[in-house]
């Protein structure tokens, strides 16, 4: 699909400086962008990168000032605006149609659901349920007596074990793993002995969850991951685990067992924390962040161990000062000195 500046802008609501007639076939970056792509600014540190690009177009919040050789349409947020015409010029979507491949595996006592599909491979076990509309790609393992909700769509290699639970609507991306066992031993006469994980794992509706990400069963209970929360992928969720709703983390974040994720939480890449902590509703935890104590409604955190966002910031800065104190107190050691020598 193709579409002009000014059909673009008009769509957007957005206003045209420069030459609206030029024609946008696909979207791209402000450096990767060629004769016919659209970008954006959303990000000020990109501001260099607006003089070089070779973008026929730019997306630009209203009040954004400055020069760029190419067409810029104004708009009231550029990174929401260029998401929906990336969406217009996308390729067409894959289509599945309905169907059970004769590869598959199913258990006679299964129950199907209408308009599935179910692919390549898969293996669906006694007593598992699959709603209407759901789609398993291939190669995905549906355990014994699991309960897979309306309209899903199961990317290869996901695994999904016994009794677990998952709502309406969710994606779960390839290598995802939902319900392997929870990491518990206890420690007899020095060995290792694994206690039983007999819980589950329950997703609600709407949510997704990244490539390779592992969520393991309760020991007893559920796991729990809310409506409509996001996981990014090579994410560890550990036994009896709980997050809320509409919460989203980013790649490799770790959460130790027990501990409570609130509603609306953001966790940044590589956040990790300790088992049984809370995390309170609306917190956002920044990348690289360790939490090891429970953590107030609301609040902004970074650094290890976390702490408030302002208090972490004076503290880096007072360390960066600490070779040139270190000097300071060097001098000022070997004035004392000489002033004892004299004495």
């Amino acid at each position: 699909m193709m579409l002009t500046v000014d059909a673009i802008a008009q769509k957007l609501n957005g206003t045209v400086q420069g030459d609206g007639s030029v024609t946008i076939k696909s979207v791209a970056s402000l450096k990767q962008a060629d004769v016919g792509d659209l970008s954006f600014l959303g990000n000020p540190r990109y501001l260099p990168d607006m003089a070089k690009t070779k973008a026929s177009a730019v997306l630009v919040n209203e009040d954004w000032q400055g020069e760029s050789g190419a067409t810029v349409i104004r708009v009231k947020s550029a990174d929401a605006a260029f998401a929906q015409v990336a969406f217009w010029l996308a390729r067409p979507p894959v289509v599945r149609k309905p169907g059970i491949h004769p590869t598959a595996v199913i258990a006679a006592d299964a129950k199907m659901g209408k308009d599935v599909m179910i692919g390549p491979l898969c293996v669906i076990e006694p007593g598992a349920v699959i709603g209407d509309g759901t789609v398993l790609v291939a190669q995905c393992y549906i355990g014994h007596f699991c309960e897979v909700g309306k309209n899903g769509l199961f990317y290869p290699l996901v695994s999904v074990r016994e009794y677990c639970k998952v709502g309406d609507r969710a994606i779960l991306h390839s290598g995802a793993v939902i319900g392997s066992d929870g990491f518990g031993y206890t420690k007899e006469s020095g060995r290792w002995k694994k206690i039983p994980q007999v819980g589950i794992v329950v997703l609600g509706d709407d949510v997704e969850i990244g490539a390779n990400t592992t969520i393991d069963r309760a020991r007893f209970g559920e796991t729990r991951v809310g409506n409509g929360t996001k996981l990014d992928n090579l994410i560890q969720v550990a036994h009896n685990v709980t997050i809320g709703e509409d919460t989203a983390m980013a790649a490799q974040v770790g959460m130790a067992g027990s501990c409570h994720i609130g509603d609306r939480v953001q966790l940044g890449g590589q956040v990790g924390v300790a088992g049984h902590i809370d995390i309170g509703d609306d917190s956002i935890v920044l990348a690289q962040s360790g939490v090891s104590k429970d953590v107030p409604r609301a609040s902004l955190l970074m650094g290890t161990p976390a702490m408030p966002a302002r208090e972490f910031k004076k503290f880096h800065a007072h360390s960066m000062r600490l070779p040139e104190l270190k000097e300071k107190i060097a001098e000022l050691e070997a004035r004392i000195k000489m002033i004892e020598e004299k004495a």
